[in-house]
């Protein structure tokens, strides 16, 4: 597979283009103007200064968008036209209407489009769901889940400034939803606190999100103002509890120069590993597990497997078009004051 990849800040470089390499996709192309970089990184690459002109290559496979979140869509849109795959960086739009018509155009044109949502394959969520779907913890009733950081700095990137698109909600908050509607499905409604703590902030820099179904809550939470991060994911069950400390490490490992299949990647140290307390006889017996390695290149084995094969791609672009429905609930529920309640038929079809 030939790959042409749009963007080479953070993303591109660090995450889609390494972990391209490791699932045997070749990245052929890159869309940029850093071509120092890439050409230091990827010597092998034609280095594209017009995205139009990468997207229009006859040689390519698959486009990877990996740009600002609001030319997802555009570029999205013009590769899919051209007849190739297409995989977008979380998250997928800006608007979930602008999510329905790439998913009808992909339908229309027989490509494969998905969405990047790497954070499935973290070490602790891959420990957390094996814990769920195991059965020890009962009936989950409270699961709250938190990405946070200590950033009391605002770089000024476009991230930070008051646009479409930007701040944590939909950095952070694309994973921790994704995260919780693969496990345990679409909510019956939202509530949702969006917050500018740091001074002069322009974008939202930290949320706290309640998602409901039936009697569970889920409690979704970022900070840019944490110096002393709590637990990353508490999740309490009927019989049994699942608390699990620290980031991820491939975020890291990956910046630091380190590839999937190194010794080490992906491995948590010991003392972030979870903690499961089960109800057993005499009392609860709590237990530190060790977790699977993360595996962040599972994604793109998974979507060379599609493209080649025609086998399903590990997220499909309907779930991640749910995952900004729920964003343009919370930001509903945070101008408004109250919970947004979810019909069926907002989780219609494109």
């Amino acid at each position: 597979m030939r790959a042409g990849l749009i963007g080479y800040g953070l993303a591109g470089r660090v995450f889609h283009a390494p972990l391209m390499q490791a699932a045997g996709i070749a990245v052929a192309a890159v869309a940029t103007s850093r071509r120092e970089e890439v050409l230091a990184d990827l010597p092998g690459a034609q280095v594209e200064a017009d995205p139009q002109t990468l997207v229009a290559r006859p040689d390519l496979d698959l486009v990877v968008v990996a740009t600002p979140n609001d030319a997802h869509h555009g570029l999205a849109r013009d590769a899919l036209r051209a007849g190739k795959h297409v995989v977008v960086d979380k998250p997928f739009t800006i608007a979930s209407a602008d999510a329905d018509a790439l998913i009808g155009l992909a339908e229309e044109r027989g490509l494969i489009l998905s969405v990047f949502q790497n954070r499935r394959w973290d070490s602790g969520f891959l420990a957390l769901r094996a814990a769920i779907e195991g059965g020890g913890l009962g009936e989950i009733l409270l699961y709250q889940a938190r990405f946070d950081r200590f950033r009391p700095e605002i770089p000024g990137r476009w991230r930070d400034r008051d646009e479409p698109g930007s701040g944590v909600l939909y950095d952070l908050g694309s994973h921790l939803i994704d995260q919780a509607l693969i496990l345990f499905g679409r909510p019956d409604w939202v509530q949702a606190d969006l917050r500018r703590q740091r001074a002069g902030a322009r974008a939202v820099d930290g949320f706290h999100l309640t998602l409901a179904r039936g009697p569970l809550r889920v409690e979704l939470g970022a900070s840019l103002l944490a110096a002393s991060p709590g637990p990353t994911y508490v999740v309490h069950g009927r019989t049994g509890s699942f608390v699990k400390a620290g980031a991820d490490v491939q975020e890291d490992q990956l910046k630091a120069g380190l590839r999937p299949g190194d010794q080490g990647f992906g491995e948590e140290p010991r003392e972030t590993w979870p903690i499961v307390a089960v109800r057993a006889e005499g009392g609860l017996r709590a237990t530190t597990v060790r977790p699977p390695a993360g595996a962040y290149a599972a994604y793109y084995s998974g979507q060379r497997r599609a493209v080649e094969d025609g086998t399903p791609p590990l997220v499909a672009a309907r779930d991640a078009r749910d995952v900004i429905r729920v964003i343009e609930a919370a930001m509903t529920s945070d101008r408004e004051e109250r919970r947004i309640r979810f019909a069926a038929a907002d989780w219609a079809r494109a």
